[in-house]
């Protein structure tokens, strides 16, 4: 259905509707995580950005913290440079992090920055290094060796988990009508530049600022159950359950635990959402139908 099929007493009906939405979200601090398969197409990224600076109009705080596996993966190809997996994770080396941060804090943050404000936003570009914002400690994961069965820690390199949110720099920020865009990239006790998940970073950013929401923008319609139908909501206890019982696998499991550990810092709701889908974001927030997976307490 395009607007021009909508009559202006339905618009403004529906307008209408959205108020006790936005009363509920008055002056509150939403984190919103643009996944870069979510991305997409030069339109939707456009529409994203309309839609987070409307969010800002109607006295929302929203911070946007991006990814950027898709372009990081482009750029390392066109740079002829191979990355090495293990345990299907990429390992980032000295090398690899160089071209991650050109990309991440550089092309992406600054492209979604210029539509924001292209949108009419006032939109600042930022990543976890500024004003040690973020500081992370080195990532480490084991494997099992498939010859000895003997589990092995993998050194993944330059990849961080958050250890500490300062908050100094988003204070200044949120709620003068600028708009944080953050790179999920921190800083090593030692100063040393860590490529952290996007996932786990948004959801140590909202945790920090005990955000109303925190919404993960993926490119999956929320959680599924066993039989691929949509589960609306979750309490912490039923997303543990489905993850020991193996409803809850793969790739989702570690975007269920940043949920599980974001609620555990105080925000008090997190949507696992489709990003691909037109207005994610506002439909979730402003409309009774609400989109995606909530994981609650």
């Amino acid at each position: 259905m395009t607007d021009q099929h909508i009559s202006p007493l339905d618009q403004a009906r529906i307008l209408s509707e959205a108020l006790p939405h936005m009363q509920e979200y008055d002056e509150e601090t939403i984190v919103i995580k643009y996944g870069g398969h979510a991305m997409g197409a030069e339109d939707t990224a456009k529409a994203f950005a309309r839609d987070i600076v409307l969010l800002e109009q109607t006295a929302i705080n929203p911070v946007v913290v991006h990814g950027g596996g898709p372009q990081i993966a482009t750029m390392l190809k066109r740079l002829g440079i191979q990355s090495e997996f293990a345990a299907g994770l990429r390992i980032t080396d000295a090398a690899t992090i160089e071209i991650v941060e050109m990309v991440l804090a550089g092309s992406v943050n600054k492209q979604i920055v210029g539509y924001i404000n292209e949108a009419g936003g006032k939109a600042v570009g930022l990543s976890g290094k500024d004003g040690n914002m973020v500081k992370a400690s080195k990532t480490t994961r084991t494997m099992i060796d498939p010859g000895s069965n003997i589990e092995k820690a993998i050194d993944l390199g330059f990849v961080g988990d958050p250890e500490k949110v300062d908050l100094t720099l988003l204070n200044q920020l949120i709620g003068y009508e600028l708009i944080p865009v953050l790179a999920p990239l921190a800083t090593s006790k030692e100063g040393q530049t860590l490529n952290v998940n996007a996932d786990t970073f948004a959801g140590a950013i909202a945790g920090a600022l005990k955000a109303k929401r925190l919404l993960l923008l993926t490119d999956v319609p929320g959680v599924l159950d066993k039989s691929k139908k949509l589960i609306p909501d979750l309490s912490i206890k039923d997303a543990r359950k489905l993850i020991a019982d193996g409803t809850i696998s793969g790739g989702m499991i570690p975007k269920v635990e940043t949920c599980i550990y974001a609620l555990e810092q105080g925000v008090q709701g997190v949507v696992i959402i489709d990003g691909k889908m037109q207005h994610a974001v506002l439909l979730e927030l402003f409309t009774n139908q609400g989109t995606g997976t909530l994981i609650h307490k």
